[in-house]
């Protein structure tokens, strides 16, 4: 989990980084900069929500909860929990949010 928390602000760093001579970059579209750090961002944000819904799953864990849907309380599938092991709804749950 330290290497995904490492990957989130490595992340971040980037994203506020002053831009390098990392070699040569084409900027003949002048959003392209913007886009790249949009692209970070994004990034990092998708790095962040997996770090929660992994504390969550943890914590879930440390309760006695854990393979259980955080909405219905049914259980969770061994099989979707080895696919994810930080999965906090049934497949049926999870596929009517959407």
């Amino acid at each position: 989990m330290t290497s995904l928390l490492q990957e989130v602000e490595e992340e971040e760093q980037e994203a506020f980084a002053e831009p390098g001579v990392e070699g040569v970059r084409d900027y003949g579209d002048a959003a392209l900069p913007l886009n790249e750090l949009g692209d970070e961002d994004a990034v990092a944000e998708d790095l962040r929500e997996r770090l929660a819904t992994i504390d969550r799953a943890l914590a879930r864990l440390e309760a006695g909860t854990y393979g259980r849907s955080v909405i219905s309380g049914q259980p969770i599938p061994d099989e979707r929990l080895e696919a994810d092991p930080a999965a906090e709804l049934t497949i049926e749950e999870a596929r009517a949010k959407r």
